[in-house]
């Protein structure tokens, strides 16, 4: 299987940087996404390239949590963040764009590649049909939060 990517858009009636905010703040992600559990942040300094955290979210039924890794970041316009888990490398690919006076379009790709040589059974399932609409899901169900959150706040 090669690499398979997911792509979700989601206007926010906020601008840019408080949207950035919102997502970077990595502390505050459990309390804003309702499908994150816990979020452990091992690096120090502020959020951009190289900071590291643990985070447990409820996947597919199942509780996981993956070590991520921001490994672009552009403020407040675009970062990547990076993990990998049983073989597979995940990226998660975030673009804010101002779409008028006070407001932004977020964007979230997100791609998996399995290890060389074969194709990984959890990858399949993710990216198999009703899978990749579970991953859809969940990614547009993180931006409407987000979206709730920052847009609370500028109203």
């Amino acid at each position: 299987m090669a690499n398979e990517s997911v792509v979700v858009e989601r206007r926010i009636e906020a601008p840019a940087e408080e949207v950035w905010r919102a997502m970077t703040d990595l502390e505050g992600i459990p309390r804003m996404l309702s499908g994150v559990d816990k979020v452990e942040v091992l690096s120090e300094g502020p959020f951009g390239v190289g900071t590291r955290w643990r985070e447990t979210r409820r996947m597919l039924g199942k509780q996981a949590t993956e070590e991520m890794y921001v490994t672009a970041s552009k403020p407040p316009l675009t970062y990547v963040v990076e993990a990998d888990s049983h073989g597979t490398h995940y990226v998660s690919e975030f673009v804010l764009q101002a779409d008028g006076p006070g407001a932004t379009v977020a964007q979230m790709t997100f791609s998996a590649t399995p290890p060389p040589g074969g194709a990984a059974g959890l990858l399949a399932r993710i990216f198999g049909g009703l899978g990749a609409r579970a991953v859809s899901k969940a990614i547009a169900k993180d931006l409407a939060d987000v979206a709730a959150a920052v847009e609370r706040k500028t109203m």
